[in-house]
């Protein structure tokens, strides 16, 4: 899906996963819960401070830009060649299916089934976890551009709005911020 394609902007859950501890996989369950400001109840993630181990070293108290995470289903399409992986293996809370995450702009809002709202903040920066998880991965979620720029493929990051209960097959509709758009960077 083309993010500017004005009457395309929705898709869907496909899972939902969390961890209660720092491991690199979140367990795939029935339903999660977000609580605003705070991120994916139960998930060791969760807080509004940061809670990321390296960003927890630099500085304890930024605040929690990475509360949720969100993969597209299409991106273990895309490394099927190579990788067989399943939603949640990545660490992600929330896999996606039909829409280009990796498209949106900063600051874009979605919907999610009937009352959770997460504020896009920007892309994951795939860690060297990833590779202990499976040699050559961390190439794989890597690109460049045409221009050499790097391309980060590993999902984006969120923040909760406002609180829900999210389930898989619920929908997501998105709504854009005003434009200019700002293009995702690493948070």
């Amino acid at each position: 899906m083309n993010i500017h394609e004005e009457n395309l902007i929705s898709g869907k859950v496909l899972a939902v996963s969390l961890s209660s501890t720092h491991t690199f996989s979140k367990k795939n369950i029935d339903k999660i819960k977000l609580v605003a400001g705070f991120g994916v109840e139960g998930d060791a993630h969760f807080g509004s401070t940061v809670k990321h181990r390296s960003r927890v070293a630099q500085n304890p108290n930024q605040p929690n830009l990475r509360q949720v995470h969100l993969i597209h289903s299409e991106l273990f399409e895309e490394l099927k060649a190579h990788f067989d992986i399943k939603p949640g293996q990545l660490g992600e809370n929330i896999t996606t299916q039909g829409i280009n995450l990796l498209e949106l702009p900063t600051d874009t809002i979605l919907y999610i089934g009937e009352e959770a709202i997460i504020k896009v903040t920007g892309l994951r920066n795939p860690c060297p976890q990833i590779e202990n998880f499976k040699p050559g991965l961390l190439q794989a979620v890597l690109d460049r551009d045409s221009e050499g720029n790097l391309i980060r493929k590993a999902g984006i990051m969120g923040v909760v709005l406002k609180s829900g209960e999210v389930n898989p097959e619920d929908s997501i509709h998105i709504q854009l911020p005003a434009k200019p758009y700002r293009k995702l960077e690493r948070v």
